[in-house]
């Protein structure tokens, strides 16, 4: 049934962080490839990027990695992918990414993982981007992230309804099922992007 599913998935390429992220990376990518969704990531071989992959490679799952030229010279490429798209900045990755996906998920993060989530949540607010975004929010990982948004909300700059834009699972399953069950973003709602 999700056998032509593309799920990307967005997440840190630090090795320094706590064993909770690695696990339920892993536990998303085996889950994506038990159930034979292709996943789609930045192509890095360390940190969740490669964990994810890894996990999805070792079900017999197809991963696609999206990778701008310099990361490739830099020795930043998994090896392993099933496909390597290669990109001539971040922006294009980033565009890939999103263009050639169903769904994104975002597991923790550092500045690129922030960039890539309000650049789709500032797409998806204005109609370009109708596919649904989850939250996998390991530890609580997103909590301060989501008061701000919330806060933005409160105070105006952004609506209510915008609050939709987003998802958040407590675990990897969760966030799957999140992922393929939820509707597209209806484009109406960008009459609301003007506050």
């Amino acid at each position: 049934m999700n056998k032509d599913k593309k799920i990307a998935v967005y997440c840190a390429s630090s090795t320094q962080i706590d064993d909770c992220y690695f696990k339920d990376a892993r536990r998303l990518g085996s889950l994506m490839g038990e159930q034979g969704i292709t996943l789609i990531n930045g192509a890095g071989n360390m940190g969740l990027m490669a964990e994810s992959a890894d996990g999805c490679i070792e079900k017999g799952g197809k991963t696609i990695g999206i990778i701008p030229t310099f990361m490739i010279k830099e020795g930043w490429c998994h090896e392993g992918m099933s496909e390597i798209i290669e990109t001539k900045d971040m922006h294009e990755r980033q565009a890939k990414m999103a263009e050639i996906s169903d769904a994104g998920i975002f597991l923790p993060g550092g500045c690129g993982t922030f960039a890539e989530l309000m650049e789709l949540i500032v797409w998806k607010q204005l109609g370009l981007y109708l596919k649904p975004i989850i939250l996998l929010n390991t530890k609580g990982y997103f909590d301060s992230m989501l008061n701000t948004l919330h806060q933005a909300i409160k105070e105006n700059f952004m609506r209510p309804v915008h609050a939709d834009i987003w998802k958040v699972a407590p675990t990897p399953d969760v966030a799957l099922k999140m992922a393929l069950e939820t509707p597209l973003w209806d484009t109406s709602i960008r009459r609301f992007a003007k506050i």
